[in-house]
């Protein structure tokens, strides 16, 4: 494989913009205060921004892509975009003063595919409904789901990595990047295979079905990790990664004991879980049909971070039994006072607000302003990351974004006094 010298002078451009900014040194102030949220320590709210709708981002064609190649292409997306958030609404974010290189890690999969038909509303959008089509009806068929066999090209990792250093070398490092925590959702696995409302009512009608397939289903998640583990995959994610639904996973609790930096393993790491379909369900159902299981995963990991869209101002308690819980997710849809009356001090918050604020028809500003201040308001003295995520829109007015985070930025900084 080769890269024209057109992209290799392209991608050279936006890495030496790379890495002026990595060189700043406010990248290392940044570092610490996450490191301090996590750690549990007294420090103001931090901001982040994910799940941007990049389609309707592009400004002055700072996100429009000229090289050629598919491989340039690829590393070309990340740097613009990376780029581009740091102009445009950075809150706290960590830029890395290196080039990632991806292991080439694939799998065979479950078993089971989605079989689903797609409704688009946007052509240009990643957002579209869906309707599984079920393959999951009888018990019987969890058979259907199956172990996956883990396999690694070496020989396409060590070429992506020579070609990275041949293009990124002299400007920045190039570091191989192989597996840094997966996204642990067995719930979002199963409704595309079972259907919703079928799963729902099984929970009832069906209990032990419910529970001989989460338990099937968690065993080969468990299997693949080992052979993530076996097969040293693993990348360490106590950094700029994302850690579950949340942000940065920067902690001085890991890697901890028993660490080889040459072999990670799980128990250095960050993991997460999840049950979004369960925003409706008990507690005492949640905790027997998704948390029980859940935790045969979580309880490898040395921190763990759990919920995404769910509401969880009810469930802290369910949630208090698992030993390395670090951080809760609290979505749009939870009570916030009972959030921050059942958690106190014991967890970092990760509140999510309403990106529907971004969609309205007229863009309000002041609403926005006043609503953060509120919630900044009911969290004062708790540990908070706030955490603007799944934006499906801007109504194609990526200003609303950078405006977004510019008031939030001076929110969080306004809050300070009341978080130290």
């Amino acid at each position: 494989m080769t890269v024209s010298d057109r992209d290799k002078d392209i991608l050279r451009g936006l890495a030496e913009r790379k890495a002026e900014i990595a060189a700043l040194p406010v990248h290392a102030e940044k570092a610490a205060l996450w490191t301090q949220l996590n750690d549990l320590k007294k420090t103001r709210p931090l901001l982040w921004i994910n799940e941007v709708c990049w389609h309707e981002m592009n400004v002055d064609d700072e996100l429009t892509l000229q090289c050629q190649d598919d491989w340039a292409r690829r590393h070309e997306t990340v740097l613009r975009r990376e780029l581009y958030q740091w102009t445009h609404f950075p809150g706290d974010m960590i830029v890395s003063g290196y080039i990632a290189s991806p292991m080439a890690v694939t799998d065979t999969g479950f078993g089971l595919d989605e079989d689903v038909d797609i409704v688009r509303t946007d052509e240009t959008s990643d957002v579209v409904s869906r309707h599984f089509r079920r393959q999951i009806v009888e018990p019987e068929d969890i058979e259907k789901i199956t172990n996956t066999v883990v396999m690694h090209d070496e020989t396409a990792t060590a070429r992506d990595y020579r070609l990275a250093c041949e293009v990124f070398g002299e400007i920045m490092p190039v570091r191989t990047v192989g597996v840094k925590g997966r996204w642990f959702a067995p719930w979002d696995e199963l409704i595309r295979w079972w259907g919703v409302q079928e799963a729902m009512m099984d929970l009832i009608l069906r209990p032990r079905m419910v529970n001989d397939i989460m338990a099937r289903l968690v065993a080969v998640y468990c299997d693949r990790l080992d052979q993530w583990e076996s097969m040293n995959l693993l990348t360490m994610n106590d950094d700029n990664t994302r850690i579950g639904s949340g942000a940065y996973g920067y902690t001085d609790e890991l890697p901890g004991a028993d660490y080889d930096p040459a072999y990670p393993r799980p128990h250095n790491m960050w993991g997460c879980a999840t049950a979004q379909i369960f925003s409706d369900v008990s507690p005492r159902m949640h905790d027997e049909f998704a948390l029980q299981y859940e935790r045969r995963w979580m309880d490898r990991f040395g921190l763990t971070y759990y919920g995404c869209c769910e509401p969880l101002d009810r469930k802290v308690k369910m949630l208090s039994q698992v030993p390395n819980l670090r951080k809760i997710s609290m979505s749009p849809w939870v009570d916030l006072a009972r959030a921050v009356e059942a958690v106190g001090e014991r967890y970092v918050i990760s509140r999510k607000p309403n990106p529907a604020v971004l969609a309205v028809d007229t863009w309000r500003p002041d609403d926005v302003r006043e609503d953060l201040r509120r919630e900044l308001d009911v969290m004062a003295g708790c540990h908070a990351e706030i955490i603007m995520k799944d934006i499906s829109t801007v109504r194609y007015e990526p200003q609303r974004l950078w405006e977004w985070a510019r008031i939030a930025h001076e929110a969080v900084r306004e809050a300070a006094p009341a978080y130290a």
